[in-house]
């Protein structure tokens, strides 16, 4: 099949003429966006920063600790973007309680977890960390360092 690029010449679809490509973007609000939660809903999550001020906030069920931080400007950096492939949003659980209530880390963020600053019994990456009803209250401590590690940074180089 055959497509006019509207500049006289023709070519297979899906082949752009040369200086010309696609391109596809995304609305800002999906970035970091935080729904507030319903009345009655709220669930309550305090962060710890590396200076030892406490931030409470009152966040939505199925918000992650990552966006919560970044939306409320806690320095929690998040270099891949929240897709799991760093460490550089590590955070500490406080209560042992409320860190078995988190879902088990998968083969991913241990790895991921093995590269981060500090790492202890009750460390987890904020961006796999989703607030629930049964983590209402949660804890976090901010590591006082992070590593900006990347799994890319270990890919095999070409």
């Amino acid at each position: 099949m055959v497509r006019n690029n509207g500049v006289g010449n023709e070519a297979p679809y899906g082949v752009f003429p040369r200086g010309r490509r696609r391109f596809s973007g995304s609305a800002v609000a999906a970035h970091g966006h935080l729904t507030p939660p319903k009345p009655g809903e709220e669930l309550h999550v305090t962060f710890i920063d590396k200076e030892g001020e406490e931030h409470t906030f009152e966040v939505a069920k199925g918000d992650n600790l990552l966006d919560i931080a970044q939306s409320e400007d806690l320095e929690m950096e998040g270099a891949c973007g929240g897709s799991c492939a760093c460490s550089t949003c590590h955070v500490i659980v406080e209560s042992q309680e409320l860190y078995d209530k988190i879902p088990e880390a998968d083969d991913d963020e241990n790895d991921m977890l093995d590269l981060a600053f500090g790492l202890t019994e009750t460390s987890r990456l904020g961006c796999q960390v989703k607030m629930t009803p049964e983590l209402d209250g949660l804890r976090v401590k901010l590591p006082s360092m992070t590593r900006n590690l990347q799994a890319s940074d270990f890919s095999k180089k070409t």
